[in-house]
């Protein structure tokens, strides 16, 4: 659409300082993009997330404020409170991974950056590794053309010859066949499960050697397995 590049600039210079970035832009055909606010289907959404732990500092700082001590989910209202303001001012409906009707987040992902599933179930990108996220999106009624090429060809996994995150698991949750969620969750419970993934993060994941660099602090790491709720 007229103004695409302009609203993906506007993007970057609200989102860039808090760690949280165009992921990547996704068309679609009249009527099968997700609803828009007024019912109709949207014709663009553009995904947006963080590298790496780029928006931990930010967020960490915003969950310090004492308004914003104790909330059940901090980091899913600090992604609304940054994204539902741009919705608003550039005339898009918000989607996030943790409300209902829940979007196809992975598959607008795969089809934006052209990424594929690692053994664990989370998209590998090729150079990030395990260590992105998509904190929510935009969807607009008129197609936004991306500014540049974001798909990526090939699927790391299929280079990675060692493929330590099979062997990492204490309870073998990772194979080739798929990821044992509840093996996973039954470990988790357990002390050497809460000391060990719980207090570092996944060991299958941390494991993977693609984007190692990018991999999340350790307070991060930490933040998401206690999200779990187990």
């Amino acid at each position: 659409m007229s103004g695409g590049s302009t609203i993906l600039r506007k993007l970057r210079a609200a989102l860039g300082a808090h760690g949280v970035f165009v992921r990547g832009v996704v068309s679609f055909g009249e009527g099968e993009g997700p609803l828009l606010a007024d019912g109709t289907a949207a014709r663009s959404v553009i995904l947006l997330g963080n590298i790496g732990g780029s928006l931990w500092e930010p967020f960490s700082r915003w969950r310090q404020l004492p308004e914003n001590t104790g909330r059940a989910d901090p980091l899913d209202d600090w992604s609304k409170a940054l994204i539902l303001p741009l919705a608003a001012a550039l005339g898009a409906s918000a989607y996030f991974p943790s409300d209902p009707p829940w979007q196809p987040f992975q598959r607008w992902a795969m089809q934006a950056e052209g990424l594929k599933a690692s053994p664990l179930g989370i998209l590998i990108h090729p150079q990030y590794g395990l260590w992105h996220g998509y904190r929510g999106a935009l969807g607009f009624a008129n197609a936004v053309d991306a500014d540049a090429a974001t798909a990526h060809a090939g699927h790391p996994c299929d280079h990675c010859v060692e493929k330590p995150c099979l062997s990492a698991c204490p309870v073998d949750a990772v194979t080739s066949a798929g990821f044992d969620v509840a093996g996973c969750r039954s470990h988790l419970a357990t002390a050497q499960g809460r000391a060990g993934c719980g207090a570092g993060g996944c060991l299958a994941r941390n494991a993977c050697p693609i984007g190692a660099a990018y991999c999340y602090p350790k307070a991060q790491l930490a933040f998401h397995m206690a999200a779990l709720h187990l």
